[in-house]
C-alpha cells in the first residue's frame, strides 16, 4: 500500500508541474521518470523494475515515427507545398472561420487511416501557412486540428493504437470497425461526433470572419517531400494489414517497429534524394534543426512514467475500482466505463489504460451478462470512446496534443492549459455524448 501511495504522489506531482509550468515540461517529465526508475528499481524490493523494464516502457516505434515524420515534414514545408496547399484551400473559402473548420476536417479525415501524431504532423504546416497569410494566430487552429485527430483516431482499426489493441483483443478486422455483428460498428459513432463538433467548432470560431486575402499561387521547388508524405499514409495503412509474427524473435521486433521503420526510411530515402539533387548537405541540415527534440523528450520520459505506475500497480486498482462500481446494471457499467475512462485518460496516457481495462471489461462483461457477446462489445466500444477521446481534454492527454503544442512552441506561442480547454472540453464532451448514446442504442438498446 506505501508503494501504492508513494507512486500516485510523485505522479500527482509530476501532472501538477506539468500544468504549471508549461516550459519546463519536458524536463519536469524526465526528472519523474529519473525518479520512478530509482525509486522502483532500488527502493521497492518487492517490485521486479529494471532496466528492462524501462526500456520496454518506451514505445520506440512511436518516437521514431514522430522523429520520421518531423523529418518529412520540415522537408514538406520547405518544399512550400504546404504554402500551395494554403492558397488552394483560401479560394475555396469566404473567410477564416471555414477555413479552420475545414482543415480540422481534413486533419479528421486522415486521422482515420494514420496515426493521429503523424496526422498533425501533416496539417499544421497548411494550417501555418493560412495562418501566416492571413496575420493570425495560428494556436487556436492548431488545437483544433490536433483535437480533430485524436476524434477520428477511433474510428478505424488503423487509426489509434487503442483501436489497434481493442482489434487484437476482440479478434476484430479492419472492416469489423464498420459492421460488426449485423450491427453499425464504431466507425459511425465517431464519424456522428464529427459531423456535430463540425458545428462547435463553427460556434468556437464564429467571430474569426475576416474574410480571406487572395495572394498569387506559391511556386512549388520541390515534389518529392509530397510524395514522401503520401507514402506515409499509404505505406501505414498497408502495414496494418501485416500479420503478426507468431513466434518471438527479430520478426517480432520488426513488427513492433514496423511503423516508425517507414517513417524512418522515408526520410532517410528523402534525404538522399535531396543530397542527389543539390550535391549538398542543407537538407540533413534542416532536419536536425527543425528536429522537435522537446516533444520527444517529453513522451519519451511520460512512457517511463506510465510504465512505473503500471508497475507500481496504480492503473490496476483503478480498473479495479471501476470494475466494482457498476454491480449487476448493463447501462451504469456501460455509463461508468465510458465517462470515467474519459476522466482518467485526460490525464493518464491511454494505452496502458486500455491494455489493462480491456480483460476487466470481459470479466465484468461475463459476470453481469454471461455468454453475451453483445453487450462485451458493447463495454469494449464504450471503454474505446472513453479513453480516445479523453485525451482530448487536456494538452497533455494525448500525444497528438502534445505535438501541436510543439509546433506551436516553436512557432514562438506557448499555449496555457485553459486556452487549450476552451476549445477542447466542449468539443470532447459533445463527441463523447454523441458516440456514447449512438453505441448505447444501436448495441445496448437492441
Amino acid at each position: 500500500m506505501t508503494t501504492f501511495i508513494t507512486a500516485i504522489v510523485i505522479f500527482a506531482i509530476t501532472y501538477v508541474l506539468l500544468f504549471a509550468l508549461p516550459k519546463f515540461r519536458a524536463y519536469i517529465a524526465l526528472g519523474s521518470a529519473v525518479v520512478f526508475s530509482v525509486w522502483l528499481t532500488f527502493l521497492c524490493p518487492e517490485i521486479e523494475f529494471g532496466i528492462g523494464d524501462i526500456i520496454g516502457g518506451i514505445d520506440f516505434n512511436v518516437l521514431m515515427m514522430i522523429a520520421g515524420t518531423m523529418g518529412i515534414v520540415s522537408l514538406f514545408i520547405e518544399s512550400k507545398m504546404p504554402m500551395r496547399i494554403a492558397d488552394v484551400l483560401l479560394s475555396k473559402f469566404k473567410n477564416v472561420k471555414l477555413a479552420i473548420v475545414a482543415m480540422a476536417l481534413l486533419a479528421g479525415i486522415v486521422s482515420a487511416f494514420v496515426d493521429n501524431v503523424a496526422t498533425v504532423l501533416m496539417i499544421a504546416p497548411i494550417a501555418l501557412a493560412v495562418c501566416k497569410k492571413q496575420n493570425i494566430s495560428p494556436v487556436s487552429p492548431i488545437i483544433a486540428i490536433a483535437i480533430s485527430s485524436n476524434l477520428q483516431g477511433a474510428a478505424t482499426l488503423v487509426g489509434d493504437t487503442t483501436s489497434i489493441l481493442l482489434g487484437g483483443y476482440a479478434d476484430m478486422t479492419f472492416f469489423d470497425f464498420f459492421v460488426f455483428k449485423g450491427r453499425p460498428g464504431i466507425f459511425w459513432a465517431v464519424e456522428l461526433g464529427a459531423i456535430i463538433t463540425a458545428f462547435i467548432l463553427l460556434w468556437i470560431f464564429r467571430k474569426e470572419t475576416q474574410p480571406l486575402r487572395l495572394t498569387d499561387k506559391t511556386e512549388v521547388t520541390d515534389y518529392v517531400p509530397s510524395a514522401l508524405m503520401i507514402g506515409v499514409v499509404s505505406l501505414l495503412i498497408c502495414a496494418s494489414f501485416i500479420p503478426e509474427p507468431t513466434q518471438a524473435g527479430a520478426l517480432l521486433t520488426l513488427y513492433s517497429l514496423r511503423n516508425g521503420i517507414i517513417c524512418m526510411t522515408l526520410l532517410i530515402i528523402g534525404i538522399i534524394i535531396n543530397i542527389c539533387k543539390t550535391k549538398g548537405f542543407s537538407a540533413p541540415k534542416l532536419v536536425l534543426k527543425e528536429m522537435d527534440y522537446q516533444t520527444l523528450l517529453l513522451l519519451a520520459s511520460l512512457f517511463v512514467v506510465i510504465q512505473g505506475i503500471t508497475s507500481a500497480g496504480v492503473i490496476q486498482k483503478l480498473a479495479d475500482f471501476l470494475a466494482h462500481l457498476g454491480g449487476g446494471n448493463i447501462f451504469l457499467m456501460y455509463t461508468i466505463i465510458v465517462f470515467a475512462s474519459v476522466l482518467i485518460s485526460a490525464f493518464v496516457d491511454n494505452i496502458p489504460y486500455v491494455l489493462t481495462m480491456l480483460p476487466v471489461v470481459e470479466g465484468v462483461a461475463m459476470a453481469i451478462a454471461p455468454g453475451d457477446e453483445v453487450a462485451k462489445l458493447l463495454l469494449f466500444f464504450g471503454l474505446l470512446i472513453g479513453s480516445t477521446l479523453g485525451g482530448n481534454i487536456t494538452p497533455i492527454g494525448a500525444s497528438a496534443n502534445i505535438t501541436g503544442i510543439g509546433i506551436l512552441r516553436k512557432e514562438g506561442y506557448e499555449v496555457k492549459a485553459s486556452t487549450f480547454m476552451k476549445i477542447s472540453v466542449p468539443f470532447t464532451l459533445t463527441a463523447v455524448l454523441s458516440g456514447y448514446l449512438f453505441i448505447w442504442i444501436f448495441w445496448g438498446l437492441f
